[in-house]
């Protein structure tokens, strides 16, 4: 007598269950007059993006199809019903701005996406000849050979390198090191998952300890400095930062040894497979350090991380390091699957409907404190669906002009500054799904980490760095 197995089971009850209730609540949306929502002029595109954004993030939540199709799904939906090349019956005069569907189209090219695509066929090309390994030794040595240290040891050092590069190539660079790691540790521990989520955790709160680590970080010092004339320094973020950076890293680092400990005593990394030097390792070595360096000193170069990120390709394809075959490996669901994230931001943002949200909450009426942290809640909330920097370019302004307008109102919670750098701060703490920023989407890639574990994850050291994160800044101040 044949049994369902467990995985079957909960496959079926996603399927059967869930997904009637998810294109119920669409559906729901989707046809309620646009009234329902209370937001003075509300148009039918927008509505319509308002119900293909809860589609998304509840397909999402709950996995009940691949993550990367849903992404697929959202596209082609977009595409038919609120872009410039909809299906005839869905367009009409007095309907709202439709989107592009070259815009929506594009982001399966997106410029991070290439980024993604360098971070993968750099990986690639290490892994092929024993690099990964050799680079993995030399970082983590100082951390000995405990599982625990040694996810200790990515934590600290992917910080490091956020705070002064791309928090995505951090990522991209670090994926290399992780696969010898991994290699090490028990196929059914869980230790697995909490180094490979420890990628996006400490890339997404490295890049909080430096004005320069995340756009969100530039664009509050922006307005502070040259609109507002504040004179934050560059010493005055980092002190205040980089401390708050630290413990948030070891939060982390408990919160992960709780929730996914490690089966194994020790790691040991040895260098496995063909040590012979070719000149392809040569090649790997050099384009790898070159590709590092260009990371790193984007701001000097004037060479942005995601044409950096095209040299590994461009070189490894022509010397044959990357063969035909070697382009297989590269997870395109991947690329797929942020295609989607970004479009619903495009889309978002096309329609008028970020700003619309945005500007329909009264700031002006409310308690200084509740202003706080609602703009600190709502940059956290649209940054988990939208990049942290199209979050910020959208609430910064806003809050900028609210700030001035309320005036010394705002001094007992720490007045605009902390009203803007609060919001910078909330926009890097978002990282609950695996659209929700691209180091997040690169560690769902290795397919250790379901969305289900980044969320709760997410979740608690997002409530636990929104809390300590305001409280040093409405008593301590930068």
């Amino acid at each position: 007598m044949a049994t369902t197995s467990a995985p079957e089971k909960k496959f079926s009850v996603k399927l059967f269950v869930m997904l009637p209730i998810v294109i119920a609540i669409t559906l729901f949306l989707w046809l309620v007059p646009t009234s329902f929502f209370g937001i003075d002029g509300l148009t039918v595109v927008e509505q319509r993006t308002i119900a293909i954004f809860v589609f998304a993030a509840l397909m999402w939540m709950f996995e009940i199809i691949p993550t990367w199709t849903t992404s697929v799904l959202i596209i082609v939906v977009m595409l038919l019903t609120i872009s410039d090349s909809s299906v005839s019956f869905m367009k009409g005069p007095d309907m709202g701005t439709f989107v592009s569907y070259k815009s929506l189209l594009s982001t399966f090219a997106d410029p991070v996406i290439m980024l993604f695509l360098g971070g993968f066929v750099l990986a690639i090309a290490a892994t092929k000849v024993g690099l990964d390994v050799q680079l993995a030794r030399v970082l983590l040595w100082p951390f000995g050979k405990k599982p625990q240290f040694v996810l200790l040891g990515f934590l600290f050092v992917i910080g490091l390198f956020s705070m002064f590069m791309s928090n995505t190539a951090t990522a991209a660079m670090m994926l290399t090191f992780l696969a010898p790691v991994l290699k090490t540790l028990p196929p059914d521990g869980k230790g697995k998952i909490g180094l490979a989520l420890a990628i996006p955790i400490a890339a997404n709160l490295g890049g909080i300890g430096t004005p320069i680590g995340t756009p969100p970080n530039a664009i509050a010092l922006s307005y502070l400095n040259d609109t507002l004339h504040m004179g934050v320094g560059f010493g005055d973020w980092m002190l205040l930062m980089v401390p708050y950076v630290i413990v948030m890293l070891l939060i982390a680092w408990g919160l992960l040894l709780w929730m996914f400990p490690f089966k194994a005593k020790s790691i040991e990394l040895n260098i496995t497979g063909n040590a012979r030097r070719t000149p392809h390792t040569y090649i790997v070595w050099a384009t790898f350090a070159i590709t590092i360096i260009l990371w790193m000193l984007d701001r000097v170069t004037g060479i942005n991380a995601n044409v950096v990120a095209m040299i590994p390709v461009g070189v490894f394809c022509v010397t044959g390091v990357i063969t035909r075959e070697d382009l297989k490996e590269i997870n395109w669901s991947v690329l797929w699957m942020v295609a989607g994230g970004f479009a619903l931001g495009v889309a978002l943002n096309s329609t008028g409907l970020a700003e619309h949200l945005v500007t329909a909450i009264p700031f002006g009426s409310w308690l200084p404190i509740v202003v706080l942290l609602a703009s600190g809640f709502l940059g956290y909330f649209i940054s988990n669906f939208i990049s942290n920097t199209a979050a910020a370019n959208l609430i910064v302004p806003i809050l900028s002009a609210v700030g001035v307008g309320m005036g010394a109102s705002l001094d007992p919670v720490g007045g605009v500054k902390t009203l803007l750098v609060g919001v910078a701060l909330s926009t890097s703490l978002a990282m609950l799904f695996p659209i929700s920023t691209p180091p997040n989407a690169l560690a769902h890639s290795t397919g250790l980490v379901t969305t289900r574990d980044m969320t709760k994850v997410g979740l608690i050291l997002g409530l636990i760095g929104f809390t300590i994160g305001y409280l040093m800044l409405i008593f301590v101040g930068i």
